[in-house]
């Protein structure tokens, strides 16, 4: 496959330029306009550059029409009920509490950070402020629009207080975990001085139960192996053909390792945007890119996100005893990647929901595991508990409290049809549950809206 030979750059102007074989083998250059150089601008410049020289279509630009519908799921939140709510609701986490319900909710780059609402009976909802307002932010965190990313905070009650995790990025741009208190769930927040953990990580749980409480969270090595793979082909060109065994995902390989050039460069979410198609194609052919990158450990390790358990200190402000491993990725459907973990103690058993796969395609989903203390082991249902339907798309990043009616609840997030992708309107969604010792089931809802 030497003849696949790309060269791509994007401009300061903010012009993507690929040359290189077309589909029908002539040498050709198209140049596309990326606007803003948000995801849906490099989505639609992958799309162009399918039609111009083969390579593989985004997953989020395919043509494609789930059925059927989900007689359980019940829309709760599906606007933006206040300035400054930017994205909605997506990490959506829901606590009860003295007052009803507490909602916080990922806000992205936007200047005031982490929308906090409240409601008497999960149906009206009103906006209660920001955990962060603009100005406030922990100065650990770096700000700015399209430079920040302030996500999945979680609120619990811990003590005679309120304790709030989240995910921001530091000054090297690395994901970190932070902590913040305040004595009512409206706040004001006081975050602390450093972050709890560094090092590019994400997703953080707190689980409260008989004394103690410890902390979940997600190793983000699902953002390091497409950016090793990506160079490995760049100094092994000849890889492509080892790797993918379709023309599409080949020549998608060579153009993304061409635009690593440029990317490598970019901010991290940019890097994202610029190598999903080499992404998915990798999800796409798993168990060969497994297979034929044993020699390659960097890139290899990577492919699997670990979700890690450890206890929080009495004080709230570090961790003590061992780090365990609790879930990593290892069915088909959960892809590259597991995430967004939630733990809830029902029956004398641990039931962990997660959610996994790509979060802005269809192939999104939320799945469980089940165990008898909350290090593990964790026995996964073999399933998805919630996948795309022909009315929610990518449902993900679960939440679970009691309901009105004393019933457990599942809170997560999802995109309207034929949306998705990064800072795209995430609507807030709830379905009852029922916990089995080896499954939960959804029960259907009883006040479905549309």
């Amino acid at each position: 496959m030497g003849r696949l030979i790309y060269s791509a750059e994007v401009t300061k102007s903010g012009e993507l330029i690929v040359s290189g074989p077309a589909a029908d083998g002539r040498a050709t250059e198209r140049r596309i306009p990326l606007g803003d150089r948000q995801h849906g601008d490099w989505l639609d410049a992958f799309n162009g550059l399918a039609a111009t020289f083969g390579t593989r279509l985004p997953r989020n630009r395919q043509s494609w029409q789930p059925q059927g519908t989900c007689p359980a799921i019940e829309p709760l939140l599906t606007r933006n009920i206040a300035p400054g709510i930017r994205d909605g609701y997506g990490d959506p986490a829901v606590i009860r509490t003295e007052h009803g319900y507490h909602l916080v909710a990922t806000s992205n780059d936007a200047p005031e950070a982490f929308p906090i609402l409240r409601s008497p009976d999960l149906k009206r909802w009103e906006h209660a402020g920001f955990v962060f307002p603009a100005g406030t932010a922990p100065h650990w965190a770096i700000t700015g629009e399209n430079v920040a990313d302030f996500w999945a905070p979680e609120l619990h009650r811990v003590g005679d207080g309120y304790l709030l995790c989240f995910m921001a990025r530091d000054a090297a741009r690395s994901l970190c975990i932070g902590l913040a208190r305040a004595e009512s769930p409206d706040g004001p927040f006081m975050p602390d001085p450093e972050p709890l953990l560094t090092g590019g990580v994400i997703d953080p749980h707190l689980l409260v139960c008989r004394g103690r409480t410890l902390l979940f969270w997600k190793e983000d090595t699902n953002a390091i192996w497409p950016r090793g793979l990506a160079e490995l082909l760049r100094e092994q060109p000849g890889l492509a053909d080892e790797l993918f065994d379709h023309e599409a995902d080949r020549r998608t390989a060579h153009l993304c390792a061409a635009l690593w050039g440029w990317a490598r460069n970019a901010s991290p979410m940019e890097q994202f945007f610029a190598l999903q198609p080499l992404i998915e194609a990798g999800v796409a052919h798993y168990d060969l890119l497994r297979a034929s990158l044993q020699d390659h450990a960097e890139v290899i390790v990577a492919t699997r996100t670990p979700v890690y358990a450890q206890e929080l200190a009495p004080d709230g402000r570090s961790l003590i005893g061992k780090r365990r491993v609790v879930l990593v990725n290892d069915l088909a459907w959960e892809g590259h990647l597991i995430e967004g973990n939630w733990v809830t103690h029902q029956d004398g058993r641990y039931y962990l929901f997660y959610s996994g796969n790509d979060f802005s395609t269809p192939d999104y989903g939320i799945g469980v595991g089940i165990a008898e203390d909350p290090f593990g082991p964790y026995t996964k249902m073999p399933e998805p508990l919630l996948r795309t339907n022909a009315e929610w798309w990518g449902p993900g990043h679960p939440s679970v409290a009691t309901g009105p009616d004393g019933v457990p609840r599942l809170f997560f997030h999802a995109f309207p049809p034929g949306t998705g992708g990064y800072k795209q309107f995430r609507a807030l969604l709830s379905a009852r549950l029922a916990f089995h010792p080896d499954r939960v089931e959804l029960l259907p809802a009883l006040n479905k809206r549309a």
